[in-house]
């Protein structure tokens, strides 16, 4: 056999992550009892479901978290980070300034709160890697790996 025959076809987990941005802030939330990063703050994510791409994803998680609905023709892809973390994961970042709706926490078992932060005003308990890509996004770079 050759290696590649006896090499397994690695597969990923794919992440969303919604930038909300209203009046030069972003919205982030606390996480609690989720068993990842509990007590830190985190932009509304999470993860693709089979048979849906990402923009239909990141437009459930956002409706799902928020309850607000996303003006597709607003939405604009900022970043992709390949992340170390587990077998590793593929993060999509998506910027958005128009929704329908008024942002509230729909998951109050997830999420502690959510609150409006400037982009220099980033508080200092915040998921790491999302504090990266967004000052990845803030600086305009598309691409990024983490943790790797």
């Amino acid at each position: 056999m050759t290696d590649a025959q006896t090499t397994e076809r690695h597969t990923v987990i794919v992440d969303i992550h919604a930038v909300l941005v209203r009046d030069g802030q972003i919205l982030l939330g606390r996480r609690q009892n989720t068993g990842f990063a509990d007590g830190l703050y985190h932009v509304p994510a999470g993860h693709l479901e089979a048979g849906e791409s990402v923009m239909e994803g990141l437009v459930r998680e956002v409706r799902e978290e928020l309850g607000v609905h996303l003006n597709s023709g607003s939405v604009r892809f900022a970043h992709v980070m390949h992340s170390a973390s587990g077998a590793g994961r593929v993060a999509f970042f998506f910027v958005a300034d128009d929704w329908l709706g008024t942002p509230i926490n729909q998951e109050p078992n997830k999420c502690s709160e959510i609150a409006w932060f400037g982009w220099d005003e980033l508080p200092d308990q915040m998921v790491p890697y999302a504090r990266v890509a967004l000052n990845h996004i803030r600086a305009g770079t598309s691409f990024s790996t983490f943790g790797w």
